[in-house]
């Protein structure tokens, strides 16, 4: 097969190892990108030790992808948890996994990868093109673009990737704009919304003053019969991190179909209520409420707060209504953290708008990857193997069809 010139639009890691499999086939591959340098949302997870993956089992593992996992599948299990390891191991940024099941490099930071494979694209004779902002499509159907001069450019590429990355973290260059050029196009749009965000709480003034930016270590949140295990941060506007996060999508439909969402918080998961109701029982006289819920009770001053506002009156010192509460704390959210907050976004082009090979029905020759695609994940790993299958399907994607359409 020749080599053709193909223009992937956005230096994410969906759009950085498309170009990398494309290169390897033998094309010649152009990315462009708005920023000044590329994948600046990847360097930003990595201050958090890069979670590349997870190693739960691929089931289990596919699960976490919801009402998008019959249409990611494919993708996932053609470039599973494993083989995206053996890459990045490839790269030199030996893996390891935490005791959590999360996979991250053994440097805990993104800057030597991604030194190491722009080096490995820039050998492979891919260009890359930054400051290059892209406009949408020329009437003779070429790449517009407006460059950091303000000038106009076009390319007419054989195959054009799009990686564009949702609209979180806008100023590392994730911001939505390519949502009115395909809606302009006539491609179906869920609407995007932040994912993987906190929720708001009417904390009381004592929580907020003294306890905003404090951790809820090793609870478990319950909604609607799932649960989930983890920590949570508490801030001045409510509640957030992973344990929320991995509830974030029923939390935010149940908001947006009523106005708030119900959950319930296991302030101790280690006990069960009987073991936790003998321990309240043995109060030293005169001692606080507080300092016996810290003692007896092992709640950290954060959760204390979190019970008391949970209750919303004077709490039950019975020790098995103590137990009972801290085993079952409520707490009313009541609006999810804007876009601009969130991690991650939901919403994006609707599946039923792409073939099997990543293409957009509408527009041949046009491929999509990345978040820019309407499925969300929650943190642990779950967001980025996303972004590296769908890019490595939708270069498989474009070598087929350029094969196919000679």
């Amino acid at each position: 097969m020749p080599s053709r010139d193909i223009a992937i639009i956005g230096a994410g890691p969906a759009g950085l190892i498309a170009a990398e499999r494309l290169a390897q086939a033998g094309h010649r591959v152009t990315i462009h990108e708005r920023m000044p340098s590329p994948a600046r949302k990847f360097l930003l997870a990595g201050r958090g030790g890069l979670n590349l993956t997870h190693s739960e089992p691929l089931d289990a593992f596919l699960g976490r992808y919801g009402a998008a996992r019959d249409w990611l599948e494919p993708a996932i299990r053609a470039f599973p948890p494993q083989e995206l390891r053996d890459w990045a191991d490839g790269l030199g940024a030996e893996t390891f996994v935490g005791s959590s099941g999360r996979v991250f490099p053994k440097a805990m930071k993104a800057s030597p990868l991604l030194r190491a494979w722009v080096g490995r694209l820039g050998g492979m004779g891919v260009r890359l093109e930054t400051g290059r902002l892209w406009t949408g499509w020329a009437p003779d159907g070429a790449l517009t673009f407006t460059g950091r001069d303000g000038g106009i450019l076009t390319t007419t590429p054989d195959a054009t990737l799009l990686a564009l990355g949702g609209a979180s973290w806008s100023r590392l260059g994730s911001d939505g704009g390519w949502v009115p050029l395909l809606a302009g196009r006539g491609i179906g749009l869920a609407p995007l919304r932040p994912a993987n965000a906190g929720f708001a709480v009417s904390w009381s003034p004592q929580l907020r003053e003294r306890f905003a930016g404090a951790p809820l270590k090793r609870i478990v949140i319950r909604f609607e019969g799932q649960e989930v295990a983890g920590e949570a941060m508490l801030d001045l506007a409510g509640i957030e991190g992973g344990a929320v996060y991995a509830l974030s999508g029923p939390l935010r439909e149940a908001i947006e179909r009523v106005g708030y969402a119900d959950i319930t918080i296991d302030l101790r998961p280690d006990l069960d209520p009987a073991r936790l109701a003998e321990k309240l029982g043995k109060r030293r006289k005169g001692e606080t409420l507080s300092n016996h819920l810290r003692k007896a009770g092992g709640l950290s001053p954060a959760a204390v707060a979190v019970l008391r506002d949970s209750a919303g009156a004077t709490l039950d010192e019975a020790p098995q209504a103590l137990a009972a509460a801290i085993k079952s704390a409520p707490l009313r959210l009541l609006g999810q953290m804007p876009i601009a907050r969130a991690i991650s976004t939901a919403g994006g082009i609707l599946a039923s708008e792409i073939g099997a090979d990543f293409m957009l029905k509408r527009l041949p020759g046009v491929f999509v990857a990345g978040e820019m695609l309407d499925w969300e994940a929650p943190t642990g790993g779950y967001l980025l193997q996303g972004c590296f299958a769908t890019g490595v399907a939708a270069a498989a994607g474009i070598h087929s069809w350029l094969d196919r359409n000679g």
